[in-house]
């Protein structure tokens, strides 16, 4: 299966590793073209400048259209468990629009912690409890 890895860059050392299990196992992983860039500096995401040069955003959208499901890395975050930013969400909304597998790696916080995890839900996506091995039960 190919599968696009989505989340906060400021997990970009994590989506590398995610890739290395994924592919150990079998499948094909996609990344972010700025991954590298944000391991180096993780404030990149923020950046303007940079996103409108890395046109990250339809980088994103392209690899999750060219894959079979998307892989979001919901680490904790700003104190919260689970947490999804907006591009991520956005990814999310694509991936469900094209009728892509949706695997979360660790279950959504609360409605009243993430105001748009109704809309996540909705999604039917797919919650690995931490086990990225989980994948294989869904091929």
């Amino acid at each position: 299966m190919k599968i696009m890895i989505c989340g906060s860059m400021r997990f970009a050392r994590e989506m590398l590793e995610a890739k290395r299990t994924l592919e150990e196992m079998g499948h094909a992983a996609l990344l972010p073209c700025d991954i590298k860039e944000c391991v180096r500096n993780p404030d990149l995401n923020m950046n303007m400048v940079h996103c409108v040069k890395t046109v990250i955003d339809k980088d994103c959208f392209n690899k999750v259209a060219a894959s079979d499901a998307i892989l979001v890395l919901n680490y904790p975050k700003n104190g919260m468990k689970g947490y999804i930013g907006g591009a991520t969400l956005m990814e999310i909304g694509l991936a469900r629009h094209l009728d892509k597998k949706i695997f979360l790696l660790y279950d959504l916080p609360s409605e009243e912690e993430l105001r748009y995890a109704f809309e996540i839900k909705l999604t039917n996506p797919l919650i690995l409890s931490g086990d990225v091995s989980k994948i294989s039960d869904h091929c």
